[in-house]
């Protein structure tokens, strides 16, 4: 079996040229480290060749997880070829990791990515001076269009198969650098391999942990002497030294044209210190009017009236064929009240959820998203936070549970544990069903609805993340936030579709298995209850099981508008999956309307948005977060939070309306206060005495 190894920096490309390589339907977004482990596919047409995708590193440091899983694939797997992906539009940032690949003493193809935009920018890479300079085979390629794509495959298919591949040419530092990892690497244990001995030392030169924990040799003297020489510590030195050398060949490697470049000129506006922020809102805003209110909104009208609408083909269909063969009244039931207003309920909003789903896989594909990471990173600095924690964020837009597990990229334990708690605010693809329906019954689809919605999520996350960066839970400073941004393109029809359908398809699953199991249940609560400790179909939903478990905790609810047993229940079943609110609703109400007023509406809404997700998520973050305690605070602090979102949007919408003043507006009052006061108040810095002692 062939392995080869597909390296490179985040965003060059390689998990494109991995889904083109092996027809994987691992979804591509275009932002820093959406890859957090070591997947592998086989090559189409290749039965004997393995190829896997590393997460994407700047370097063989072992800071990131992302590091850490590279590198322990690229010296403990030993793969027969590394395929090098870089991008073609930041050569120096690319080369700089290429450097550390040729050191492992693995054959190593370059493949240079991106070519098209390299060559719409009027740059000339030269292939033949960087495999001289490197000592490896060089190809231009473009995963995104598959130019190139099959012929650097091919090739390094036949060296690793004829054994041709040779290891490439590592760099030479300055001569009393070489000296001190000529003299490390003759320590070094007589059965340690050959191929990675230059790897090593230069390691061991570095003071990396992970390698000095694996030989304990002493090499101390050795690199202090160099460290006083150079006035600098031995991982500055190799840093400079690689760069160094970089810069003196970079002009031979590429004729870089002077004119502006188009992602440059965009990146003028979009990226502008004022206009940055207007610009996402304005977009974001459009997103979801288009996918709610509008495009979306007709295609769902029309599948929930034509067809599991009362007068629907499927409802009438379905309701003509049981009674032409005496189908039993119950069993009728269960299949029109029950399967068919739930899960028909939930699959009516499926075109609002792929238009969605449309416009945010082309805004990540296209390269815009990860600005959005940037230019937050600027505003969540002023509040201690990190733009590193928005990624997850972002991931999570199409689902809770992969934006949960992409908080692995973030390294300090504090912020990513505060990442895990706040990520399930922003709306996923499951709350979209909720949006649209309490904007069409409440509010007439009015264009404000769902663009609130959004921000009101996003708004969660930036309060809950000043409020909680200032207790001693999460306090500290923000992780480090370096990321590149990739050039902006055009993403082919291919990909948005991909992209769209794995996100569509999984919501459209959920409604043929949890959903429909969810369904029977809620017809089956609201339709029987218990009478003389006998189980008996009732004629009124009010005397059902279901009434019952809703009456005896909808007193919770009250304070929020929304204290109805129907409701409660709703949000209580909401919480295996948020899109079983929808369901729930389709099996107890002909007219939403009756049980809430439009103020009730959105409060119900925001809760459902901010509390706890569903079980799949918590399950997710029980994993990520390792701790029964943690996950529990994380539950617990979600739901607190929507509790009071929602009881101060209820009672001072009432009070400003109507001039209602109760209890409830008392401690919505209450609640606004203590909130103002742990957002507003100043961060306790630590005390000289402290500082000392540090």
């Amino acid at each position: 079996m062939i392995k080869i190894a597909l390296a490179g920096n985040p965003n060059c490309g390689k998990t494109m040229l991995f889904n083109a390589l092996t027809g994987s339907n691992q979804y591509v977004g275009n932002w820093a480290g959406v890859t957090v482990e070591a997947k592998e596919g086989r090559l189409k047409g290749e039965k004997d060749v393995v190829i896997a995708d590393l997460p994407g590193i700047y370097s063989l440091s072992p800071y990131t997880p992302e590091e850490v899983v590279a590198r322990n694939y690229l010296v403990n797997e030993e793969p027969d070829i590394i395929l090098n992906i870089i991008d073609g539009t930041n050569l120096e940032r690319n080369l700089y990791l290429t450097t550390q690949l040729c050191e492992i003493g693995i054959p190593v193809v370059m493949a240079i990515n991106m070519i098209d935009v390299v060559k719409r920018n009027g740059d000339i890479i030269h292939l033949d001076e960087i495999a001289e300079h490197f000592g490896c085979e060089c190809f231009e390629i473009s995963a995104l269009k598959g130019t190139g794509v099959k012929k650097c495959a091919k090739r390094a298919v036949e060296l690793a198969r004829t054994n041709k591949g040779v290891p490439p040419l590592h760099h030479s530092f300055d001569d009393r650098v070489e000296s001190a990892i000529h003299l490390i690497s003759s320590r070094l244990p007589k059965d340690c391999d050959i191929l990675h001995k230059r790897y090593y030392s230069t390691k061991l030169f570095e003071r990396d942990e992970l390698v000095q924990k694996e030989f304990n040799i002493d090499v101390e003297k050795i690199i202090h002497d160099v460290e006083v020489e150079y006035d600098d510590d031995s991982e500055g030195i190799i840093a400079d030294q690689r760069y160094r050398y970089i810069t003196s060949c970079i002009d031979e490697l590429r004729t870089k044209s002077n004119k502006p470049t188009q992602t440059e000129n965009i990146d003028k506006i979009v990226t502008n210190r004022f206009l940055a922020l207007p610009i996402f809102a304005l977009i974001m805003f459009g997103v979801y009017y288009i996918s709610v209110s509008t495009v979306g909104g007709m295609l769902s009208d029309f599948v929930n009236e034509r067809i599991f609408g009362d007068t629907g083909v499927v409802t009438v269909g379905l309701s003509n064929l049981l009674m032409s063969i005496n189908c039993a009244d119950w069993l009728q039931s269960l299949i029109i009240d029950g399967i068919v207003g739930g899960v028909g309920a939930v699959l009516g909003f499926v075109p609002q959820i792929f238009v969605l789903f449309i416009f945010l896989s082309f805004l990540e594909d296209c390269g815009y998203m990860s600005r959005i990471a940037f230019i937050l990173d600027r505003l969540f600095r002023r509040f201690g936070l990190s733009g590193k924690s928005f990624i997850p964020i972002l991931v999570g837009t199409g689902c809770g549970v992969p934006g949960i597990m992409a908080s692995r990229t973030i390294e300090n334990e504090n912020d990513r544990r505060m990442t895990i708690v706040t990520t399930t605010f922003i709306p996923c693809g499951a709350k979209l069903p909720v949006i649209a329906l309490i904007a069409a019954a409440f509010f007439g689809k009015a264009w404000w609805v769902a663009p609130s919605a959004y921000f009101a999520g996003i708004a969660a996350i930036v309060c809950s993340g000043i409020i909680l960066k200032k207790t001693k839970l999460f306090s500290g400073e923000a992780s480090p936030f370096v990321m590149e941004l990739p050039a902006y393109h055009m993403p082919t029809l291919k990909s948005v579709a991909r992209a769209t359908w794995d996100r569509g398809w999984s919501y459209i699953k959920k409604a043929g298995t949890v959903i429909l199991l969810a369904s029977i249940l809620v017809w089956f609560l609201s339709g029987f209850g218990i009478y003389q400790g006998k189980l008996i179909m009732v004629e009124d939903m009010d005397d059902s099981i279901l009434a019952f478990i809703g009456h005896l905790v909808k007193g919770i609810f009250t304070p929020l508008g929304f204290g109805t047993w129907q409701a409660t229940t709703a949000t209580l079943l909401g919480l295996v999956a948020k899109e079983e609110i929808v369901g729930v609703f389709g099996v107890l109400y002909d007219d939403l309307s009756v049980a809430f007023s439009a103020l009730s509406g959105y409060s119900f809404l925001v809760f459902n948005l901010l509390c706890m997700p569903c079980f799949a998520a918590v399950g997710a973050i029980k994993r990520e977060m390792n701790s029964p305690k943690w996950t529990l605070f994380a539950v617990f602090y979600q739901t607190f939070f929507a509790y009071c979102v929602s009881l101060c949007i209820y009672q001072f919408g009432l009070f400003f309306s109507t001039g209602v003043f109760s209890i409830g507006t008392v401690f919505a009052f209450l609640v606004l206060g203590v909130f103002l006061y742990m957002l507003l108040r100043k961060k306790k810095e630590p005390s000289e005495s402290k500082l000392k002692q540090n």
